[in-house]
């Protein structure tokens, strides 16, 4: 049911006039709610920070800290790690920026450390920092000289800052190649470390959460070693249990700090849901229309009010996809209006990308649709709208996405536009999941023997690992297995890595999985990029459409052993989805619990994988058809959620055998698509299994895994809250308003077998069963 909206507010009128391009009698709002602003909460200045430093502040804008700024930063001073966990545009970075000032001016040997998980938002924050240092630079302070040192740094630049600058802006990735690998170099830098600030950390989930989390662990050795002792300073996005996740991150005990002290003007925000087209997808399923489509016409109407708005969408081409559709429409309305749309994504020069932030920021430009590159930090404030095209993947992301609008408190509109997707379906008909606190938790596990493993090297190769940080690691089996293949040895001062090991570049932090594919333009011989091995035939097989900065090109070949994918420029009307089989086999059992005719378990699984085939499908949805290929056989170890019912069961619940396949395999594709509502993931990265009769288990079972080596988390988390997970997923087929399954329920665009057997009636009454049984 639509709750009222209301045309008095700012976003309300707003809103009105995106409904007003809509086919009469046609809402496709499913829930509208106005949520009303906050007011600011002040505190003092801190006593200890000093009043030429206070007065740099207050002449950038900042007459008194928030009640969270100053909280955090008293605890950074006291020596605490501190985690904040706020809204966007809550100046997290005021936190820490007071006590490295402070410190940095007051001891002209101290340093201090940023990492941010992408290049654009450490260049925004170097850029606030080097302006304030050089104010205070001019006052006599001792000079600081923030530097950035990531892969785009020149040379000569990054020998400067290594010999002189005193704040170091960097990744993770250059941390653990450059900073960590050549620790000598660094010596005097790591004797001074005070702070080290982790920025943006919910992102680092998963594989690569789990990786940094290493990487950290690594860098507290090191510094330890060379002399210091620095404070943790982390800056999180709003969600569940920040404290905890810090520290699992960095290893230590972390305080947290969530009351939000900012102001924010009152939001409207709406949920939007395509309609249905007069079209069908595969195996004659209804197709929506496309949430990008939708979003550039509703981009356009709010520009012809002169409304700024941001519009976030899933993929680069989808950006550009949306301003140029956007830019059609408004042209038929006002030559003048196209000229002030644009697109902002990763991949642009670092001028144009402040160009455009600069104009978006002071009006020039009135609409701009985007990735994620403009959801992290950067400072981007009076902005009227902002439309989200398809579920982020995190209600986290959503709310980041939705904080950059109405930031100087005035009123502003959210709309949520959803995919044909069934966790979109399940969030515009379940309000209470975005609205309500977060739920989900940030999931790393650096104890994953498949991350742990080439960790280890890593660090056994910058200083001998002691048996002492084995153990404290949980890296004892590891350290044997790796010693067994010949990789470590111990020797009188702890373990070390054998004589030309080059472990360092063997590790891809943010979760490859195989070697590296270069792919290569052919016809001029320029590289575009690479793809990992593990997830190249679904990506770069021979017909896939790839996409590389705008550029559309078709793959020719792809060669496992030169290690290439040749492709040549092309714009088909089509896009491409691979298809693939899967077989899996339990190897261990980490948790079972039986519920009589229902058994949920954890289990550690073998998975064989092929790519057999790809649809080219159209823009509308509308699958043109299907080509057979002949992909290598890949192997994964990880671990799975999985639960098996009886056959006396189905059948109690309607359900009869020949019925089965289709029902379980139904309920596992909406699980999958589910699963990033609990755990913060995204459908591709994990799979799915379901079967009538499995080999292992001898009853119907359905699989959830973790797309990578060892696992990454995701299936724990499914395993421990599998009564809301199943219930969400039963909701949301149910609520599904197609008569036999859609891409919006219970078709998967990644199934191996074309989506066939699906049965949506099978797949609640199947869910209804299990949750029957677990909740009783």
């Amino acid at each position: 049911m639509t709750a009222p909206h209301s045309t008095e507010s700012f976003g309300g009128m707003l809103l009105g006039r995106a409904l007003a391009g809509t086919p009469s009698g046609e809402s496709p709002l499913t829930f509208t709610a106005e949520l009303p602003g906050r007011e600011s909460r002040y505190a003092p200045w801190p006593q200890w920070l000093p009043s030429d430093i206070e007065r740099v502040f207050v002449e950038c804008g900042i007459p008194s800290p928030w009640t969270h700024q100053a909280d955090a930063a008293n605890l950074v001073w006291a020596g605490k790690n501190v985690v904040i966990s706020t809204g966007t545009a809550s100046g997290k970075s005021l936190a820490y920026r007071m006590p490295i000032l402070t410190t940095l001016s007051a001891d002209p040997r101290a340093t201090a450390l940023y990492l941010a998980p992408t290049k654009a938002l450490g260049a925004d924050q170097l850029t606030a920092a080097t302006d304030m240092t050089d104010t205070l630079a001019d006052q006599a302070f001792p000079p600081i000289w923030p530097s950035d040192y990531d892969g785009d740094t020149p040379l000569e630049v990054r020998q400067w800052a290594r010999a002189n600058s005193r704040w170091i802006f960097t990744n993770p990735d250059m941390l653990h190649i450059s900073l960590l690998k050549g620790h000598q170099r660094w010596a005097h830098f790591f004797r001074n470390l005070k702070y080290v600030v982790i920025d943006e950390c919910h992102s680092y989930r998963g594989v690569f959460g789990s990786n940094v989390a290493l990487v950290i662990r690594r860098l507290r050795r090191l510094v330890a070693r060379h002399g210091g002792d620095p404070v943790f300073v982390l800056a999180s996005a709003t969600s569940s249990e920040p404290g905890a996740a810090a520290s699992r991150l960095i290893g230590m005990p972390c305080e947290e700090i969530t009351d939000d002290g900012s102001p924010h003007g009152p939001r409207t925000v709406a949920l939007w849901e395509p309609p249905l087209l007069d079209i069908t997808g595969e195996n004659g399923a209804p197709v929506r229309r496309a949430a990008g489509s939708e979003a550039a016409r509703i981009m356009a109407d709010l520009v012809v009010e002169g409304a700024r708005t941001l519009t976030f969408v899933r993929s680069r081409r989808g950006a550009e996809l949306a301003a140029l559709g956007a830019q059609r429409l408004l042209a038929d309305v006002d030559p003048s209006l196209p000229q002030r749309i644009a697109a902002y994504r990763a991949g642009y020069l670092a001028d144009d990308r402040r160009a455009l932030e600069r104009a978006l920021s002071d009006g020039q430009l009135l609409g701009v649709a985007t990735t994620n590159a403009l959801e992290l930090g950067i400072d981007i404030a009076g902005l009227d709208a902002v439309v989200v095209a398809g579920f982020p993947g995190t209600v986290a992301s959503f709310w980041q996405q939705a904080g950059r609008s109405g930031r100087r408190g005035q009123g502003s509109l959210v709309i949520l536009v959803g995919r044909d997707d069934p966790l979109d379906t399940y969030l515009v008909h379940h309000p209470e999941a975005l609205l309500d606190k977060p739920i989900e938790a940030t999931i790393t596990d650096p104890t994953n023997p498949y991350v742990l493993g080439p960790q280890v090297l890593c660090a056994a190769l910058e200083l001998p690992l002691t048996d002492a940080e084995v153990m404290e690691w949980h890296a004892e089996d590891v350290v044997a297995s790796l010693a067994e293949q010949g990789l470590i040895r111990r020797r009188r001062h702890g373990w070390h890595v054998t004589a030309g090991a080059t472990p360092h570049a063997a590790v891809d932090i943010r979760g490859g999985i195989g070697s590296q594919i270069s792919i290569v333009d052919g016809h001029s011989g320029r590289v575009l990029g690479t793809v990992d091995g593990g997830r190249a035939p679904a990506t770069t097989h021979p017909g896939a459409v790839h996409i590389h900065q705008g550029e559309t090109f078709v793959v020719d070949s792809l060669d496992f052993d030169d290690h290439l994918a040749l492709v040549h420029p092309e714009e088909p009307e089509w896009t491409t989805s691979a298809r693939e089989v899967t077989e899996i086999v339990i190897e261990d059992v980490h948790d079972a619990r039986n519920y009589g005719e229902v058994t949920v378990a954890l289990v550690q699984v073998e998975v064989s994988h092929q790519v057999v085939s790809y649809l080219r499908r159209l823009p509308s949805g509308e699958v043109l058809d299907s080509v057979d290929l002949d992909m290598p056989v890949q192997r994964l170890n990880t671990r799975a959620v999985m639960y098996t019912i009886t056959p006396e069961l189905l059948e109690a619940s309607g359900i009869e055998p020949a019925r089965f396949p289709g029902s379980l395999h139904a309920a596992e594709h909406a699980a999958i698509g589910l699963l990033p509502l609990v755990a913060t993931c995204d459908r591709w990265d994990i799979g799915g299994v379901s079967t009538a009769l499995h080999q292992d288990t001898g009853l119907p079972t359905v699989f959830v895994y973790d797309g990578y080596d060892g696992g990454a988390g995701f299936a724990d988390r499914g395993h421990a809250v599998i009564a809301d997970w199943l219930g969400a997923t039963r909701e949301a087929i149910f609520s599904c308003e197609c008569a036999s399954g859609c891409p919006s329920c219970v078709q998967s665009p990644k199934c191996g077998n074309g989506n066939e057997p699906l049965d949506k009636d099978g797949a609640v009454r199947v869910l209804d069963a299990v949750l029957t049984a677990v909740r009783r």
